[in-house]
């Protein structure tokens, strides 16, 4: 087995394909035996594919028909991650975090309840993007995209589009209601690197010296390189915290839909308590085909990601870890939780996590003949006590979700953050307005693209 980058919870490995140019491409029927071939290998289910598929299919109809596929009733240990690309490659940027973006992360809900209107709001924008430099911050609303209405036929081609876009951008009145402005923001998507170590402060509340630390995505390094500035990055960050004897951490992972594995290794190596290289961070399970081939090739070892020695771990300070999550917190970001949970008490703030605790690798043809490239689930993730429990999403501790009025990070106004810093400090560190307290889940949520992220919330590593 060659380099591989697997995609925990989707652990994505890309088995790498070197394409080969010029080759003809594959039959339908061609494509569909490669296909069954390595389904066979590597899908975590493979027992339960059907003995004769027919392959006289379209290679994506192919594919779905030998999937194990999730039902609540009666497959409730299903499939709901798998998936097929008709080419791989253009993910490969995307696990960078290099992609072609306005520089804004969105999320869209229909305004007002009920109606066919889709209003968007502004998670957060990356500094030096386009949106940044048109002034967009975190928090803003708009109605309109190049002067169109949004609906549920047109909302994607407007929100993806790699072409310029104008924005009309809106206003949140006292109650919350949101009001059409005269506002327009121009933006052309670029090919933009985002840096995912976003924001970073300490409070001090009497004896309680409290880190906050935002983290967008596990990002290893800019554009795949083998320099691991952004672990770097974040060891620096860590570092700071311990010089200044930081004795509570609060770790913003709301928006984090997961990345790379070895980062999260990292980071757990950074802020768990009493551990060491010798201890195991996560464990790996594949299907009864793949694990002895595996076993025979690496050894045992191989299941078994330990965790790094750091002389930047506070791990030994901290009275409490509190990490912040909602419905878009998955993956590589619950496998920190799950990993670090059999060491140290780690407190959830905000809302339900996803629960991605699958992982699926990247498949090509190394021939370049076959076009396609599969992300089958091939493993599944446990922590030290083998357990792996969270397939439904981690349930807070407190549970707070965000409003439709953003605040800034380390505002102390913001929902999550002061049910942490209440938590730590053990009462209130500011009073919360009707305005800050009401909440988003009266809109129906259409779509975020945080759900793009890391090939689509998945986790990634290096083996």
């Amino acid at each position: 087995m060659k380099k591989v980058f697997v995609l925990l919870l989707f652990v994505t490995g890309f088995l790498a394909a070197c394409h080969e140019k010029n080759v003809d491409p594959a039959t339908n029927t061609e494509t569909n035996q490669w296909i069954l071939d390595q389904m066979k290998t590597w899908y975590y289910w493979n027992d339960k594919i059907t003995a004769n598929p027919d392959l006289n299919q379209e290679p994506e109809a192919f594919f779905n028909s030998l999937l194990y596929k999730f039902d609540a009733t009666s497959r409730p240990d299903g499939d709901r991650f798998s998936w097929i690309e008709s080419d791989a490659d253009a993910l490969k940027a995307e696990l960078s975090g290099s992609t072609k973006t306005t520089g804004m992360e969105l999320k869209l809900f229909y305004y007002p309840t009920g109606g066919s209107n889709i209003v968007g709001l502004v998670a957060y924008t990356l500094p030096g993007s386009p949106a940044a430099l048109a002034g967009i911050k975190r928090g803003a609303v708009f109605t309109r995209i190049n002067d169109q209405k949004l609906t549920a036929s047109n909302y994607y081609d407007l929100v993806y589009s790699d072409a310029s876009k104008t924005f009309t951008m809106g206003s949140l009145t006292d109650k919350d209601s949101i009001v059409e402005t005269t506002v327009k923001k121009d933006v052309t998507p670029v090919s933009f690197q985002e840096d995912p170590v976003f924001f970073d402060t300490t409070f001090q509340y009497g004896s309680n010296t409290i880190g906050y630390l935002v983290y967008h995505q596990f990002i290893t390094s800019k554009n795949g390189s083998d320099k691991k500035e952004y672990d770097t990055e974040l060891d620096n960050k860590i570092a700071a915290f311990k010089a200044k004897n930081v004795n509570s951490l609060i770790l913003d992972l709301r928006y984090n839909p997961g990345g790379y594995v070895s980062s999260a290794t990292n980071l757990a190596s950074l802020i768990g308590k009493n551990i060491s290289d010798s201890k195991v961070f996560y464990y790996k399970g594949y299907n009864a085909t793949i694990t002895p081939v595996l076993q025979k090739e690496y050894g045992d070892d191989y299941f078994n990601d330990k965790f790094a020695s750091k002389s930047q771990n506070i791990g030994s300070n901290l009275t409490n870890l509190i990490v912040l999550v909602s419905s878009r917190t998955a993956s590589a970001s619950e496998l920190l939780i799950n990993g670090l949970k059999p060491y140290m008490t780690v407190t959830l703030v905000g809302d339900k996590t996803v629960g991605k605790n699958v992982g699926s690798i990247t498949l090509s043809d190394k021939t370049g003949k076959v076009k396609w490239g599969l992300q089958p689930i091939v493993t599944r993730s446990y922590n030290s006590l083998k357990q792996s429990d969270y397939s439904t999403g981690f349930t807070p501790d407190i549970a707070a979700k965000e409003g439709l009025r953003l605040y800034p990070y380390g505002n102390p106004k913001d929902p999550l953050l002061a049910a942490a810093l209440a938590k730590i400090v053990g009462s209130p560190v500011t009073r919360q307005t009707p305005e800050a307290l009401r909440i988003s889940s009266s809109y129906k949520e259409v779509m975020s693209t945080i759900e793009r992220k890391a090939g689509g919330s998945n986790m990634f590593f290096d083996k």
